[in-house]
């Protein structure tokens, strides 16, 4: 086990910046309607940021809900003393986990019927209500109800005396591709098939709150709004498009330093690391920095970044070990064991961005920025 003493900035850490979460949050806010619900997605704990960190700063920059995956991260939320409304997004089956859901007071998303009779029969038994969402199917095909089988499962809910539904929301597939016709079908059929339904729940007398957009469709179709928008990567400094990045002024939150922990000169022709993939052709300063794959530094990007100190670019080289990485400082000799490294986020006026390295990779800025591991403390500054 970690000591409680022990420096969390020794080796490797992820700086986080509430205020620039806080910020962006209430970007967002503005720019959404004053009756619109702005849901702050912190799952994943918090997008790798930490979720009660993240979750504080979002709710004082004017988010009203919170939504996670898991029952685990709501309840580590509740921990917090974090009493606001709370979506669990995923699906939860069991009597156990319902019951602690209720007993915390948290929205739960009903897929089906199954779901909905035992919740009502855990509610009928302490005698208290059950807050729901239900969730349908446009064309995810990953959780909710087909749309066909929705106007039945609301008729069932509503039946049920002890269950309350809060909420009907859908999840929308392709609305973060740009300048694609075929998403731009796909989330108009989406679009549609929610409408639809909304349509024919117009008599309905009871309120409830409909969402669809993401983050994505809340900065790109004001028209898929409704009630309320759920907004995860936008919170923590990033567009879902490159080109409305500089648009909307959002500020990362986010920060990777690691230090260097030796520093050696070899000759020409030099391996380094794993597999000999880089041999030195000059004379050269290399430097050992203490993160790795471990950490969250995927080993795919070998050779294939830089990292910054002092505000400048050098280059990593040879294989990203599982603990360690290797840079090359010959153009910087005064580099000294315990110097900080910037491996992603801003350092003077140069920045390192997580599109960066998921294009390296083919992956996604939110795949990089939920990879950081547990040994990486959370340093919020």
């Amino acid at each position: 086990m970690p000591l409680s003493n022990a420096d969390p900035k020794q080796r490797a850490w992820v700086e986080v910046f509430p205020k620039a979460i806080q910020a962006n949050t209430r970007r967002i806010r503005n720019f959404i309607s004053e009756n619109c619900l702005l849901m702050a997605v912190v799952k994943a704990d918090g997008y790798g940021h930490g979720s009660v960190t993240v979750a504080e700063a979002a709710l004082a920059g004017g988010a009203e809900n919170l939504g996670v995956a898991t029952l685990q991260e709501a309840l580590d939320l509740r921990k917090a003393g974090i009493n606001c409304p709370i979506l669990v997004l995923g699906n939860l089956f069991n009597s156990k986990d319902l019951k602690i859901s209720l007993k915390k007071d948290l929205m739960i998303t009903l897929s089906s019927s199954k779901e909905a009779f035992l919740c009502q029969k855990l509610a009928e038994v302490q005698n208290k209500f059950f807050d729901v969402h239900i969730k349908i199917d446009t064309g995810m095909t990953r959780l909710g109800c087909d749309p066909g089988l929705a106007l039945k499962l609301v008729e069932v809910v509503d039946s049920l005396p002890n269950i309350r539904l809060k909420g009907i929301y859908s999840h929308l597939a392709l609305a973060d591709c740009e300048n694609n016709i075929y998403a731009e079908s796909v989330t108009s059929s989406q679009k549609e098939k929610f409408e639809c339904l909304l349509s024919n729940l117009k008599s309905r007398k009871k309120p409830f709150c409909k969402h669809l957009a993401n983050s994505a469709a809340t900065l790109r179709h004001k028209d898929l709004h409704f009630d309320m928008v759920r907004v995860g990567l936008a919170l923590y400094g990033y567009s879902p498009f490159l080109d409305f990045q500089n648009n909307f002024a959002l500020e990362p939150a986010l920060a990777v330093r690691a230090r260097v922990t030796l520093v050696r000169d070899v000759p020409a022709g030099t391996g380094v690391s794993y597999g000999h993939t880089f041999t030195t052709n000059r004379p050269s300063r290399l430097a050992v920095v203490g993160i790795g794959y471990a950490d969250g530094i995927s080993r795919s990007l070998s050779g294939k970044i830089s990292v910054l100190i002092d505000g400048n670019f050098y280059p990593q080289v040879g294989s990203i070990t599982m603990d360690q990485l290797v840079i090359d400082l010959t153009e910087k000799p005064d580099v000294q064991v315990g110097s900080i490294v910037t491996l992603l986020g801003v350092d003077g006026y140069s920045v390192i961005t997580p599109y960066q390295w998921s294009e390296i990779t083919g992956s996604i800025p939110w795949e990089i920025l939920c990879g950081f591991k547990y040994r990486l403390p959370r340093v919020v500054i």
